[in-house]
């Protein structure tokens, strides 16, 4: 999609198959970057980069923080970590969790939107409680696309997310989020 080079990607349990098929359909060359976060117990090894590596030409890694953001890259949260955008580069952090995750989905669609606003596109694969749910109302406040899709991995059961619901989220939770302050000057 013109114009839009940063692609957020969030998925909770049976999200690698989504994952999967996603990867699989990237062109050679794209030009954007991709950021996932997939929720997966602090403890465990992610395997992720290595799987997708075998359905996509593309680059699948766990970056390092500090690590330049470069088209062509697909940048997979460590575990234990958040993974986060700033300008041309991507932090890696071990803040409080959100919505009982760490990683969790919203602070990297926060940080995209905040950074890269209308150049951002953001996508909810599969969903876990909430997360994910404010980072896609912050993309949208700043101009890019949300995406909020039906888990496209029957097995676990669940359908996206809250946000799911109502176009981008219900109005219990727009309520819950009205502290969420996203102004002009915080997009870019």
């Amino acid at each position: 999609m013109p114009g839009h080079d940063i692609i957020v990607v969030g998925a909770s349990a049976g999200g690698v198959e989504a994952l999967i098929g996603i990867v699989a359909t990237l062109p050679r060359k794209l030009s954007a970057a991709v950021f996932i976060v997939l929720h997966i117990p602090a403890q465990s090894p992610s395997l992720l980069p290595t799987i997708l590596k075998r359905f996509t030409s593309l680059e699948a890694i766990h970056p390092e923080d500090g690590a330049k953001i470069e088209h062509g890259y697909i940048y997979v949260a460590p575990p234990d970590h958040h993974m986060l955008i700033e300008q041309g580069k991507v932090r890696i952090v071990r803040g409080p969790k959100e919505n009982r995750h760490r990683p969790a989905v919203d602070p990297l669609f926060r940080s995209a939107a905040n950074v890269y606003g209308s150049r951002v596109v953001g996508v909810v694969l599969t969903g876990s409680r909430d997360d994910g749910t404010a980072g896609l109302l912050a993309i949208k406040r700043c101009g890019g696309i949300a995406v909020n899709t039906v888990n496209l991995s029957p097995k676990w059961g669940k359908k996206g997310q809250e946000s799911s619901k109502s176009g981008i989220m219900s109005e219990r939770k727009k309520k819950e989020l009205s502290d969420v302050q996203i102004t002009a000057n915080g997009c870019r």
